[in-house]
């Protein structure tokens, strides 16, 4: 491609650079061969510009910038981040003209929500991509990663996972939004058929540092198009219902606890399943529905899912009778042994994911429910003592551990969370997660529940600058069998 080609409807150049060659858009100096075109973009730790003329000499065709740097073929900009995303799709050739995309954002919730959109369009025979936490699948099969960033590629990869897609005839994708992803601007080009909020608590203060800023990088998904889908069962969620009629942004509301455009009757939750009445307002129709996960958390999640294939053009009834098809998804409430106890795993990782996860399943347990957790290392350490506390509210024991370490002491990680456990609560820590784990199935004894919190799908632990192999399904597989118990799933 050229210069001009890139840049059309984009911005401005001038007209010598427009017949330059571009073989390549990135943002990273390390990537920068012959014609490649090199976007300068600060971050905290690392500002492009600095490198901007470095690049020229390396052989890139031009640089863009948000500030005169006084270079040969520099290409000044507002923001050079925000139209990093434009030039990548413009260098893949608009990929996602050719797809019909969805977006789900809010703390807990979005990877359920997006895995259930995906198997809801391919149960209805459409090839669809999916994006988020459990790794992108473009149509071709889920490829986990835990390089880079947990939910959201940075931008180049997410374009050459677009690009994939509509290379192979994908028809729809369906992707997370987290909210660094929106505050920078990572797909800031896209328009999506539909967006769905989910909720909003407590997480990554270490990288927005207030609530608001939170909430404010999240309702930026709501100016990128389409129609909104919104859980106003949430406080969060009614701010951006009414910040969308405001702003005329079509939008449909869903609850599971009052009235709205969709909303459900008659909830009732068993171990392995939940039975509700899903309303359609506007159509004065309700609809019998039964759903392989338990929680009325996971109901609002099949809701919104359901609202949101609404929203890409399916009809309701076709998406009920697909979802009552589904099994679950990997690491969200799922069982990983089932004999004389049980033990479940799951994402929860906040204070408000915890609660929600323990809530469900206290009553289900017959004997006691045990609760291993802990929290990230080098991650927003404020909401750790509220953890300790949620966890305790609703559980009869409890482990204390780590998730992914990182470079942080593992103790004081142990330490900062059992903070908020309240005296008399019956509690130990082990800074090793495998320990923990171990420890929590000894001691489970005929009717107990225990409940890995944290890990999910993830298989592996950040240690250090490494990347560890620790898949807590293979722990507890190898105990059962180590135990004479082959009632394990």
């Amino acid at each position: 491609m050229t210069l001009g080609e890139v840049f059309q409807g984009v911005c401005e150049i001038k007209e010598e650079l427009r017949g330059l060659k571009v073989t390549g858009v990135t943002s990273d100096s390390r990537e920068v061969r012959e014609c490649s075109l090199f976007v300068a973009v600060e971050g905290r730790s690392f500002d492009g510009h600095d490198f901007a003329g470095e690049m020229l000499k390396k052989g890139a065709c031009a640089v863009v910038t948000q500030r005169e740097l006084g270079l040969e073929r520099e290409i000044r900009v507002e923001n050079s981040r925000e139209i990093y995303s434009h030039l990548l799709s413009a260098f893949y050739g608009r990929p996602t003209q050719k797809i019909k995309l969805g977006a789900v954002t809010g703390t807990n919730g979005k990877t359920t929500v997006v895995n259930l959109c995906g198997q809801i369009t391919r149960l209805l025979g459409y090839q669809t991509g999916i994006i988020g936490t459990l790794g992108a699948d473009t149509g071709r099969g889920l490829v986990y990663s835990h390089e880079g960033p947990p939910t959201n590629p940075e931008p180049k990869r997410l374009y050459e996972l677009f690009a994939e897609m509509a290379d192979i005839g994908t028809e729809y994708c369906f992707m997370e939004a987290s909210s660094q992803a929106l505050a920078q601007y990572r797909f800031s080009a896209e328009r999506f058929t539909a967006a769905a909020f989910t909720n909003l608590t407590r997480d990554h203060l270490d990288y927005h540092g207030t609530m608001e800023d939170y909430f404010l990088a999240k309702r930026l998904l709501f100016d990128m198009g389409g129609a909104a889908v919104v859980n106003v069962d949430d406080e969060y969620g009614v701010r951006i219902a009414e910040y969308c009629r405001e702003k005329g942004i079509p939008l449909t509301t869903m609850s599971v606890r009052g009235t709205a455009d969709y909303y459900t009757e008659t909830v009732k939750l068993f171990p392995d399943r939940a039975e509700f009445i899903l309303t359609d307002s506007a159509a004065k129709k309700s609809f019998p529905v039964r759903f392989a996960m338990t929680g009325l958390y996971n109901v609002s999640n099949a809701v919104q899912a359901a609202v949101m294939c609404v929203k890409m053009g399916f009809e309701l009834s076709d998406i009920l009778l697909a979802l009552e098809k589904i099994s679950g998804v990997g690491g969200r409430l799922e069982t990983l042994y089932s004999g004389e106890f049980a033990v479940i795993r799951d994402y929860a990782h906040t204070e408000d994911g915890l609660e929600q996860l323990l809530s469900t399943l206290k009553p289900l347990a017959k004997g006691r429910l045990i609760t291993l957790f802990g929290a990230a290392g080098e991650r927003d350490a404020g909401k750790r003592p509220a953890m300790g506390a949620a966890a305790a509210k609703h559980s009869d024991y409890l482990i204390v551990t780590t998730d992914s370490p990182r470079h942080e002491d593992p103790q004081k990680t142990v330490d900062e969370v059992a903070a908020g456990i309240p005296v008399g609560v019956p509690w130990e820590g082990y800074t090793d997660r495998k320990k923990a784990v171990t420890a929590a199935l000894d001691m489970a004894r005929s009717g107990d529940i225990v409940a890995l919190c944290g890990k999910g799908h993830e298989d592996y632990q950040a240690i250090g600058d490494e990347y560890i192999h620790f898949d807590e399904k293979e722990i507890v597989d190898e105990w059962t069998r180590g135990n004479g118990n082959v009632q394990y799933k």
